[in-house]
């Protein structure tokens, strides 16, 4: 994530949530050490997610895969998925609008 450092930005959306479930916000200027700790939880988190479509192509080639196995992989998938489109999300909003939409 790049923002510029020293410089308020929009809340920037945590690739986390509350004990409660709920979304957490940061409000800083991008250079903090919990923007530090988001970024590192961000680039584990879409790393694992590249390692799980591997694992994934490789078991879906493997007509031996048990059912069970099949319904464990689509629920890391899941999940994987639901934290790919949260950093999505996040750093989606901090794209730079074109000017021909302003």
């Amino acid at each position: 994530m790049s923002n510029t450092p020293g410089r308020p930005t929009a809340p920037r959306l945590l690739p986390w949530t509350s004990p409660e479930g709920k979304p957490c916000y940061l409000i800083g200027d991008g250079d903090g050490a919990v923007s530090r700790v988001a970024d590192d939880v961000e680039d584990a988190q879409l790393d694992m997610a590249a390692e799980l479509l591997d694992h994934a192509a490789d078991m879906l080639a493997d007509d031996r895969a048990t059912a069970p196995q099949l319904h464990f992989l689509a629920a890391r998938m899941s999940e994987s998925l639901h934290q790919t489109c949260r950093i999505a999300e996040s750093r989606g909003a901090f794209l730079p609008v074109p000017e021909s939409l302003n």
